[in-house]
């Protein structure tokens, strides 16, 4: 990517964050307050992520787990008992990383790019690899679509760690790599469409169809 698409995309996701804020402030003040109403504890979970240049920052998004559940590992399947009930609802309709728009906002996160990871997976990056800090973490990206059912992933496998670790993990890298390689403000805003009508991506072809289970994505 260079100095001018950054700039580019820079500003893209600056005047996108704004409006999507001003847009979905009312909606999301009421669901603040039915979270409120159906929850106990912090609306909000904050936590220390590693960001572009690896430089850490302060990752928000709506609490989805009981509060402490981070101290238990990073990896989470969809059968996780930390998961509240109304984290769960929030997880199935991907809203739970609204409050990253904010991220977005003031430049420490990206519409679209890599997801941040905790501290101990960026470190593993080598090589070519490590080109990836370049890039602000983002809310949506290729990886974050074709493992749209990560959680049922490794749900079904006996070792979440060890699945994750070996098969996910280098998969998103090798992903975001051709991300930063092949950036257009074009392919954003096809990821974002795609993100938020997953049907899409049928006629779009931005990202393989999502695996269902192990032995599919193993296949491939």
């Amino acid at each position: 990517m260079t100095e001018c698409s950054a700039m580019v995309k820079r500003l893209f996701d600056a005047a996108a964050a704004l409006i999507g804020c001003i847009l979905l402030l009312v909606p999301f003040l009421l669901l603040c307050g039915i979270l409120r109403l159906v929850s106990h504890g912090p609306l909000f979970f904050a936590q220390q992520r590693v960001g572009q240049f690896a430089k850490p920052f302060t990752c928000i998004k709506f609490r989805t787990m009981r509060t402490g559940a981070d101290r238990d590992g990073a990896i989470t399947t969809a059968v996780d008992g930390r998961i509240t009930a109304s984290g769960r609802i929030l997880r199935r309709l991907k809203i739970d990383e609204l409050p990253q728009l904010w991220n977005v906002l003031i430049g420490t996160m990206s519409l679209v790019g890599p997801r941040p990871d905790v501290p101990g997976y960026a470190d593993r990056l080598t090589g070519e690899a490590k080109r990836i800090l370049c890039l602000r973490p983002g809310i949506t990206g290729p990886a974050t679509v074709y493992f749209r059912y990560e959680e049922q992933l490794l749900a079904a496998v006996a070792d979440p760690v060890r699945f994750n670790d070996e098969v996910i993990w280098p998969m998103k890298v090798a992903m975001n790599l051709h991300y930063l390689e092949s950036w257009s403000l074009a392919g954003d805003i096809g990821l974002l469409s795609i993100t938020v009508m997953p049907w899409l991506n049928r006629f779009l072809k931005l990202v393989p169809e999502p695996p269902l289970d192990p032995e599919s994505l193993q296949a491939r």
